[in-house]
């Protein structure tokens, strides 16, 4: 007899069509698993035997033969025990072979029959609609992650029995629901808000800029001057994601395992703080089947990079694709996958290795020498794809003391928000959604200066000795500062307070 079951395997953020075909023929008994599977795949035999037994069903005593099509896809891990168990069943004849034809099924057996959840269901999902299929069958656990695609059922199942009472038509479950403009329009709430940071006012500025437009930023400072303090309260300030942002974080969190199962969408941008020991696979992705990287799971948000120097050279030069592409490619012998990867980029340094070379109150121990080795572990290519640069003084005893009222990261973040909503308008044509997304041909389109700002650009070109690159991040950060402003034609003070970010580039790191 033979059967087949409609499932789903991951590779990358996306999931693949997986026909599992179960034939059952005289012989001596013996179940074997074809179509390159892993250790993990090879093992569900005795998790297949056991769940079946034990919910009161009868495994047949034959040869079985197990086919994961096509043959030449690496599968990987346990979410096949649930269609394989299945298909084995509706072969014995104990469930319709029609009954199952217009879903997908995935989901890992315990040796009771319960049905564990898995990775990548909201990529199953995404799938299953794009095939046309009425839905998909999966784990209880992960089935309001599912039903955030429109347009399909989802049915989360508990237990093996449950799943057979359904096909045999003996049960009626519902489809899960989420309801996403009710979740997309509650509020969010943020642990840590600006209005704690005393003092920094430039260096707000800076960052508020930078979430305006997307932009990559550097903050160079003395220990203690509050460059992590800063970092960290970043993400208060960005503005809310669409749905197809929420989707796309939600999606690369899936398939690394790293959804909260109370969160069937994630809301808040993620924020990723490696430590510098970190590898570049581990940093952009990596494994024998490439898995996202830390990038990976920043995209839509924030990567902060603490202590930038401190980073292996080739590690931070692996940054390049993601910083400039919004993807990261990654290629191996048996894969080559593309995560998505479209980041802000948020990095602190000390100005010497010691930390004190432009403190006032303390004095630099560090040689020249020592000076430009520490700095030149962050290459020229990779400052050129950094859009600011600001300075973080330490904070003053005064600035520590005095009792003022500072801003708060919500009445920031509206200002920041009505710059986005001018730039989605603005750039609605072009499939553009920040002005850090900014190409070439689009600068001469939205970014037109006068010719008093074109003098003060080419002279700060010339003293600075600035790269092309960086002309066309002084002309994105001065578009952010209008649009912070709500103005439609970029002036000459914006150009001016852009340079003023990029200074930084050669005074300090050179």
């Amino acid at each position: 007899m033979l059967a087949r079951i409609n499932s789903a395997a991951l590779f990358g953020v996306e999931a693949h069509l997986i026909d599992v075909e179960i034939d059952l023929s005289q012989g001596l008994p013996l179940l074997s698993i074809v179509g390159l599977p892993d250790l993990a795949v090879k093992e569900s035999k005795d998790r297949l035997r056991s769940a079946i037994k034990n919910t009161g069903f009868h495994f047949p005593v034959k040869k079985i033969t197990i086919n994961l099509a096509p043959a030449d896809l690496k599968k990987e891990g346990a979410a096949f025990d649930l269609p394989m168990a299945l298909g084995i069943l509706s072969a014995e004849g104990v469930i319709l072979k029609e009954a199952l034809d217009q879903y997908l099924i995935v989901g890992e057996l315990s040796l009771d029959g319960r049905i564990k959840p898995v990775k990548g269901a909201l990529s199953i999902g995404i799938l299953a609609k794009h095939l046309g299929k009425k839905g998909v069958i999966l784990p209880a656990a992960n089935g309001a992650e599912a039903a955030v695609v429109a347009g399909i059922h989802v049915l989360g199942m508990e237990t093996l029995p449950q799943v057979i009472e359904f096909a045999s038509g003996r049960l009626d479950l519902p489809p899960v629901a989420v309801n996403i403009p009710h979740l997309l329009s509650e509020p969010l709430s943020y642990s840590e808000d600006y209005s704690e940071v005393k003092g920094q006012a430039h260096a707000k500025r800076a960052l508020e800029i930078a979430a305006a437009g997307g932009h990559n930023i550097l903050m160079v400072g003395p220990p203690g001057s509050g460059k992590t303090m800063l970092a960290k309260r970043f993400p208060s300030i960005l503005p809310r994601m669409h749905f197809e942002e929420s989707l796309e974080v939600t999606q690369v969190h899936s398939v690394v395992g790293l959804l909260p199962e109370s969160e069937p969408l994630l809301r808040t941008r993620p924020f990723r703080s490696p430590h510098h020991t970190i590898s570049d696979a581990g940093l952009i992705g990596g494994g024998q089947v490439p898995r996202p990287g830390e990038v990976s799971l920043a995209h839509n948000g924030v990567l902060f990079l603490d202590e930038l120097p401190e980073f292996k050279r080739n590690v931070l030069e692996v940054l390049r694709q993601p910083l400039e592409e919004g993807k990261v490619t990654i290629s191996r012998a048996s894969a080559s996958l593309t995560y998505p990867s479209r980041i802000m980029l948020v990095a602190a340094m000390n100005p010497c290795p010691c930390g004190y070379f432009t403190d006032p109150q303390r004095n630099c121990v560090c040689t020249p020498t020592t000076i430009q080795r520490y700095r030149s572990k962050v290459s020229g290519p990779l400052l050129d794809r950094i859009d600011l640069h600001i300075e973080v003084p330490a904070v003053p005893f005064r600035d520590l003391t005095i009792e003022t009222k500072d801003e708060t990261s919500e009445s920031i973040q509206t200002r920041v928000q009505k710059a986005r909503a001018l730039q989605l308008t603005r750039y609605q044509e072009d499939g553009i959604r920040s002005n850090a997304q900014l190409r070439p041909k689009h600068l001469k389109k939205y970014c037109q200066i006068d010719e008093p700002s074109k003098r003060l650009l080419e002279m700060a070109m010339e003293k600075l000795g600035l790269s092309a690159r960086a002309y066309n991040r002084i002309l994105k950060v001065a578009r952010s500062i209008a649009d912070l402003d709500q103005r439609k034609d970029i002036s000459t003070p914006d150009i001016s307070e852009a340079i003023q970010y990029r200074s930084l580039d050669r005074k300090i790191l050179a």
